[in-house]
């Protein structure tokens, strides 16, 4: 929680909340600490997030993507037309088409995505799934051949609980978001800087929205979705193999974006 904040409210808005558009999303990546930055976000004065994944724009049946119902999307994030309001869910970087769905709705919205060593990042999620039942292999057996099971998906290529590697794949999905929003509107982030310096990244988060800055003490969040599977263990041979598949993405990823998030290169 942040104490001694800064009590000076931000401009108000004549614009009703309901037809309000939101100021900024929390896209992504899953497992790269996007809930304990939308803890520290909620806690900021003028600024609203709702405590839960919305998933309006990955969202393949309940939307008609021909006339989507904006006003309900709106009522389900909440806030009012005095604060900037914000949607965190992690899966729109990665899920198909939910970047051009974002760009449809709001061109000029303002994009934060934060991200976390790719295998780091895929341990983490299979631990999740298994410990929630979601997931009954072993992670060797899931990041080799259980990568097929992405092709029989909802959405073939893609998957919401399989998806340990291709998750991973921050190159593509970055080269697949740049030519849909300026560089202006986005702020890449990296999860090990979240977890030393909370306070100098959730600075850089309220100048790029336009928030007032946090002042005084941040008090560390460490939000952990999901238990520690017992027994299990990532072996060196997966960790070698995740390495090959990752290495391109990440040549692709540090280029676009300047930054070096897979600890096996530096």
């Amino acid at each position: 929680m942040v104490t001694a904040v800064q009590s000076s409210c931000l401009t108000a808005s004549t614009v009703p909340a309901q037809d309000k558009k939101l100021d900024f999303i929390l896209g992504g990546v899953q497992k790269s600490g996007t809930t304990a930055l939308s803890r520290y976000l909620e806690d900021l004065p003028g600024l609203h997030l709702q405590p839960t994944e919305i998933h309006f724009f990955d969202d393949e049946v309940g939307v008609d993507w021909a006339a989507p119902d904006y006003g309900a999307y709106h009522r389900r994030v909440g806030g009012s037309d005095l604060t900037l309001r914000g949607d965190s869910t992690p899966i729109y970087l990665y899920w198909p088409n939910s970047l051009e769905r974002i760009r449809a709705y709001a061109p000029n919205i303002k994009l934060i995505f934060i991200f976390r060593d790719p295998i780091e990042r895929a341990w983490s999620q299979w631990r999740m799934e298994y410990a929630r039942g979601l997931e009954t292999e072993p992670f060797a057996w899931c990041i080799r051949e259980g990568r097929e099971r992405l092709a029989h998906s909802e959405t073939p290529g893609f998957h919401r609980v399989h998806s340990y590697v291709e998750r991973g794949f921050y190159g593509s999905q970055v080269d697949r978001l740049l030519p849909l929003f300026d560089l202006d509107q986005i702020l890449f982030l990296r999860s090990e800087d979240l977890e030393h310096d909370a306070g100098s990244v959730l600075a850089r988060i309220c100048d790029f929205i336009g928030a007032p800055a946090p002042v005084g003490q941040i008090t560390p969040r460490r939000e952990r979705v999901g238990a520690q599977v017992g027994g299990a263990a990532m072996t060196s041979e997966d960790m070698s193999m995740l390495r090959r598949i990752f290495d391109p993405e990440m040549d692709a990823f540090t280029d676009l974006t300047g930054l070096q998030v897979a600890r096996w290169r530096r």
